[in-house]
């Protein structure tokens, strides 16, 4: 795993959205909830919400470990606490409730509350053209996948002549993120 990427965290923002889907939830629509979840914190506050490496891949840019988690490319126990696979590329949460997801600020709920508000009628397919349409950050990988750096994320964002300074930043909050769990 990148410094700085909490398991625990990315579960629970899934979780979120899971919950906020009726307790079940597509994977694709998942992933890009979680990635314009993840993009609208770092333009409001300078800051990602999970601190993952970002990647473009053909239908759009993802949170890599997320994607791997949700997936089932990668198991954890803790991804397990909250998450669990079904049949048709489905993720649910079981019986978890907002309250539960102690990971998560206050600032971090709001923000995945707009996302929900603003993405979470459209289906899969919908958020894979809007992503590639409006996340300017997104290459096509040509069957592969390319990271996305934080910087350039921050200059699609306005962040302008700040966003090297501002990845940087979040690049050294990963280290100290992985030296604390350490």
């Amino acid at each position: 795993m990148p410094n700085g990427f909490n398991e625990r965290k990315a579960a629970q923002v899934a979780t979120f959205f899971a919950l906020k889907q009726g307790g079940s939830i597509n994977i694709v629509k998942l992933i890009k909830l979680v990635y314009l979840g993840d993009r609208e914190f770092l333009k409001r506050y300078d800051a990602p919400i999970l601190h993952d490496r970002l990647v473009s891949m053909q239908k759009g840019p993802v949170n890599s470990n997320t994607y791997n988690f949700a997936s089932g490319q990668v198991r954890a126990d803790v991804w397990d606490t909250y998450l669990s696979d079904e049949a048709n590329h489905m993720i649910s949460c079981g019986k978890i409730t907002l309250n539960e997801l102690n990971e998560l600020s206050r600032a971090e709920i709001r923000v995945l509350e707009q996302v929900w508000n603003d993405f979470g009628h459209m289906n899969p397919w919908e958020l894979v053209d809007y992503t590639h349409d409006n996340c300017e950050e997104w290459e096509d990988p040509d069957g592969s996948s390319k990271t996305i750096p934080y910087e350039r994320v921050l200059k699609v964002l306005g962040k302008g002549a700040a966003s090297r300074e501002i990845a940087e930043r979040i690049e050294a909050e990963r280290v100290a993120i992985k030296q604390m769990e350490g």
